[in-house]
């Protein structure tokens, strides 16, 4: 500090101070009393303006002041009170003040001019003819000044126990992102960035925008924790670009919502948000045709299987949109079906669509079921959502996930025949293609199922649909690396090479609405998904995305430590999207056809009796048995992982030969 500075600290210091805790403890008060205070404030001021403006025409402050000038000053004061209560000064609360309030100041220090002007007319004083304009100055700088006074005082007070932030786009949706942070004491903002360069170095309210080429200094100069993306129309590669060469930056990157989702009024631009799933895809997002979406959907009887889940729920969504007679929702858990029947009532009430809502509660392996709901409400589309689909809970619940994802599937896909329903779309995974756990075993059985009906009907046309992981799934990956992050860490991934092909809810949900037009009847349609994605790079975005940094060998300082436990029972390092390698095209550019072989129906029917058999006996090495002889590729499952057969097992080693078991499925 230099010596100027110190001199004027030693002077002032001690009124800085002093008024700093005197605006601490008035802003501290009631509202209604420092409305009270204001008000006495602005009289003074009032008063001290007139007094001033007479002394400075005058050079002087000797001057005499007789009974009119007394009662023309308290007319003025008077009135002008009214005046400004009249004019709601004190309605406006000061940190928020605005150009209204500010406006509205300027109109009230001019009624008052103009009041002291007929005053001192009506009373005949004698007063220099130059007192009401220096009055309407000296006012204007009182009144005025103080409030713009205690304003900055409480942007610095806030500013300086807040987050500062950037806001990266300094368009409309940028200005209203500050104003909407404005009003709150969680963010202050230091900078506008900008990719244009005729924002670049000129002010918005008060905020300097600048270059993105200067962001890694000012973080680190001032301090800032946050980078908020007010981007809502840039999409595709210049977002991606964008996000990117933040990624190194220690801060965390978040955003507003999409333009479409301001545009339904679906979200706010104040409203910030985790960075969008597919931003952190490394290829664009898929396009969808609207034309084919609708033509399975507009007009007809639709039913969802699995409504509840991630999936189903984001078919049940755009299947809205195309506008069907009907829709039928079919889950087996109560809490997801009562939320996807809710936001769907809301959605059908807010469009002013009249489609009929069913929710029916109930299993796939329920046939009785099935039969009567397709028939009941004449199904005409079926999209069959309904499976357990996490690896590890399948590999521990063997028989149920066979029963479900496999004899769930006979029953839809037979009683769909049954009803002479128009389609039937199965949705399928990557896992499915040689796979080394039961899930893939059973979802590729699945696909035999639809493959080997499909040739035989006449009405009904069987599709199934492939696609890899989806991005924000219940139990996917990053939902639980976000959760991590916020705990402090660590991530734990399975392994350092392990990739995946990954796509967004949305995508998934167009494909499969897209697919039920295209399909020819027994193919598999898979997506052209770019190049897989390591697990472990996609883990150490979100960390860095997050503004945290990575804690390695190399890096022993690093926040967040990322973990390799080892793959899962039933987990493979790659998947893939293609069984037999075959494809050709469809009348989508990024949609795959696959011509995968069969089994003969005899084999298909075989395998599905003693299947069926070895589910209500609970015997899990028979139906490993059978999932080796029917799907191709399922030869590396490293063992029985169910908890329940390995008891049993157990038990059944326990019991002497001449004890009844209680466990036949086991023996």
């Amino acid at each position: 500090m230099s010596i100027v500075a110190r001199l004027i600290r030693s002077m002032f210091g001690g009124v800085v101070d002093s008024l700093a805790v005197a605006l601490e403890r008035l802003v501290e008060l009631p509202r209604n009393i420092k409305q009270a205070v204001l008000v006495f404030l602005d009289m003074a001021f009032t008063l001290l303006a007139m007094w001033t403006a007479i002394a400075l025409r005058l050079g002087h402050t000797d001057f005499p002041l007789g009974v009119m000038e007394y009662t023309c000053a308290g007319f003025t004061v008077l009135i002008s009170a009214f005046i400004f209560l009249r004019l709601g000064l004190y309605r406006a609360v000061i940190r928020f003040m605005g150009q209204q309030a500010i406006w509205a100041m300027i109109r009230g220090v001019s009624y008052s001019t103009m009041v002291l002007t007929a005053a001192i007319f009506l009373s005949q004083i004698q007063v220099p003819r130059s007192l009401p304009f220096l009055y309407w100055v000296i006012s204007l700088l009182l009144i005025g000044g103080t409030r713009l006074l205690a304003r900055a005082y409480y942007h610095h007070r806030i500013s300086s126990v807040c987050e500062k932030v950037i806001i990266y786009g300094a368009g409309e949706s940028g200005r209203q992102l500050l104003t909407a942070l404005s009003h709150g004491k969680q963010f202050h903002v230091v900078f506008f960035a900008d990719d244009d360069p005729r924002l670049q170095r000129t002010v918005i309210n008060g905020v300097q925008v600048v270059s993105p080429a200067k962001l890694e200094r000012l973080v680190r100069e001032h301090d800032v924790s946050q980078v908020l993306l007010a981007l809502p129309s840039v999409a595709g590669e210049r977002r991606r670009k964008i996000i990117q060469s933040l990624e190194n930056l220690p801060v965390y990157v978040r955003t507003v919502p999409k333009f479409n989702d301001l545009l339904l009024g679906r979200a706010r631009v104040g409203q910030v948000q985790d960075i969008e799933l597919e931003d952190l895809l490394e290829r664009a997002p898929v396009a969808s045709h609207p034309g084919l979406i609708g033509s399975c959907i507009s007009g007809k009887v639709v039913m969802v299987t699995g409504a509840g889940g991630s999936i189903g729920a984001e078919l049940c969504r755009q299947i809205l949109l195309s506008r069907p007679r009907a829709l039928v929702l079919l889950d087996i858990s109560e809490y997801a079906l009562y939320n996807i029947e809710r936001e769907l009532r809301s959605t059908v009430r807010t469009s002013g669509l009249e489609i009929e809502l069913i929710a029916k509660l109930g299993s796939v392996q329920n046939r009785r079921l099935l039969r009567s709901v397709f028939k009941t409400f004449s199904v005409q589309t079926i999209y069959h959502a309904a499976a357990y689909k996490h690896v590890p809970m399948v590999e521990y619940n063997v028989v149920e996930g066979i029963a479900n994802n496999v004899l769930g599937t006979l029953y839809a896909a037979e009683e769909a025949v049954d009803a002479a329903v128009e389609t039937f779309v199965l949705i399928s995974t990557d896992k499915a293609v040689r796979p080394t756990n039961i899930m893939g075993a059973s979802k590729r059985f699945a696909e035999i199922i639809c493959q080997g009906l499909a040739p035989r009907q006449e009405h009904t046309r069987f599709c199934i649909v492939r696609f890899g992981n989806v991005l924000g799934s219940s139990g996917s990956v990053v939902p639980l690396f976000r959760e991590q992050i916020h705990a402090g860490g660590p991530l734990t991934v399975t392994h350092a090479e392990v990739s995946r092909y990954f796509m967004t809810i949305p995508e998934a949900a167009q494909l499969v609405l897209q697919a039920s037009a295209m399909s020819l009847g027994g193919d598999v349609l898979v997506l052209d998904m770019g190049k897989p994605v390591k697990i472990a790079e996609l883990a150490k975005r979100m960390v860095r995305l997050s503004g945290y940094s990575i804690k390695d060998s190399d890096h022993p300082d690093g926040e967040v430590e990322i973990q390799f436990i080892g793959l899962r029972p039933g987990e493979k390092l790659h998947e893939e999207l293609l069984l037999g390698g075959h494809e050709g095209g469809t009348d989508h550019p990024m949609i795959m056809r696959a011509k995968e072989e069969c089994p003969c129906p005899d084999d298909i029917n075989t395998w599905l009796k003693d299947l069926h058999e070895h589910c209500e006996q609970m015997d899990c090495d028979g139906i490993k048995t059978i999932l080796l002889q029917a799907v191709s590729g399922f030869d590396g499952h490293e063992g029985m992982h169910d908890q329940l057969w390995n008891k049993q097992q157990a038990l059944a080693e326990q019991t002497p030969s001449n004890v009844q078991v209680l466990f036949p499925g086991a023996s």
